[in-house]
């Protein structure tokens, strides 16, 4: 019923410039001012036609980007500014195309292992990574809270994706990857990760701004079967006041009009040197400046999670110094 109502109106407009030479008598004459009005049918009919498909295509385009918007939103649930005593701030952003679903996925869940979270980027856009999204947020939803494991975590994920793919083509299975970071974040403070081909996340404190690792990490999940052992690495404690910065690759990825690529560590440089120190003024900072550089839409979906801890350094309590009590001379 859709096709051929969307074929019902350039057929309305073609019949006249089909049945235009047999049946008017001016088509068929050679003189200048004959071929000047039938030029002018067929302009007219062509424009018309032109601009009927322009506005049918665009109401697709709004449809489609309406759509997979509401299947974004319904899968990346919006995230609580404090979780388990950690500052949060997300923002995501998908590039101009024909729908904005887009196939990054962030998670953050508190559970009695400490805060877990999952930053991930699916292999291309649309229908198909609406689904692979679906399939891994869901794995990893139920798992944090029933694996003590960060390990078998991962190992839930990566056997939810290959159920998902189950009964594709083969070389669709085999072009099909997710990018996975894993981290744990204790009650102490120290941070655990697992990375499967994913960019590894800034630490923002007083020492600076550095990468909470530079060790490559596993390949993405779906190509490649995961090693044996997975054991968390341990990368120190995120102390009060510290930030872990996480995102996507099409964050650094983005380009200018020159082709320069978004310089994101001096970006995060120099927030903190103004003093952002907060999760939200972090992320407001990275992505005025994103958006500026990109000149206003990135090339590549693009989603940043930033975590603080702003628990406060317990102190011991100070000695209290008795106060003198007042002489009385008599």
């Amino acid at each position: 019923m859709i096709r051929i109502r969307a074929l019902r109106l350039p057929t309305l407009w073609g019949a006249p410039a089909i049945t235009y030479k047999p049946a008017c008598s001016l088509a068929g004459q050679t003189s200048r001012g004959a071929r000047i009005a039938t030029g002018a049918v067929f302009f007219a009919v062509g424009t018309g036609l032109v601009l009927r498909v322009r506005r049918t295509l665009l109401r697709a385009l709004r449809q489609a980007r309406r759509v997979g918007g509401a299947a974004q939103s319904t899968l990346l649930w919006p995230l609580p500014p404090r979780i388990d005593e950690l500052n949060v701030a997300a923002a995501q952003l998908s590039a101009g195309r024909a729908s904005s679903a887009g196939g990054d996925l962030y998670e953050v869940i508190p559970t009695e292992h400490g805060v877990r979270v999952l930053m991930g980027d699916v292999r291309g856009h649309g229908p198909e990574a609406i689904g692979t999204v679906a399939a891994v947020l869901g794995s990893f939803r139920e798992a944090v809270h029933d694996e003590p494991e960060l390990g078998r975590v991962l190992r839930r994920l990566d056997r939810a994706l290959a159920r998902h793919l189950r009964g594709r083509p083969p070389v669709e299975q085999a072009e099909e990857f997710v990018t996975v970071l894993l981290l744990e974040i204790g009650r102490d403070g120290e941070v655990r990760a697992l990375n499967c081909g994913h960019p590894w996340p800034y630490r923002l404190g007083e020492s600076g701004v550095e990468p909470l690792d530079r060790a490559e990490p596993l390949p993405p999940l779906g190509p490649f079967p995961l090693p044996a052992d997975l054991p968390a690495v341990r990368h120190g404690e995120l102390r009060p006041g510290e930030v872990l910065f996480l995102y996507t690759d099409g964050a650094e990825d983005a380009r200018d009009a020159r082709g320069r690529f978004f310089p994101l560590p001096d970006v995060l440089t120099e927030a903190v040197r103004s003093g952002a120190t907060s999760p939200q003024a972090v992320l407001g900072a990275v992505f005025t400046r994103l958006l500026r550089h990109a000149g206003g839409s990135p090339p590549d979906d693009v989603a940043l999670l930033v975590l603080g801890n702003e628990r406060h350094l317990r102190r011991p309590p100070q000695a209290r110094q008795a106060a003198p009590h007042p002489t009385t001379h008599r």
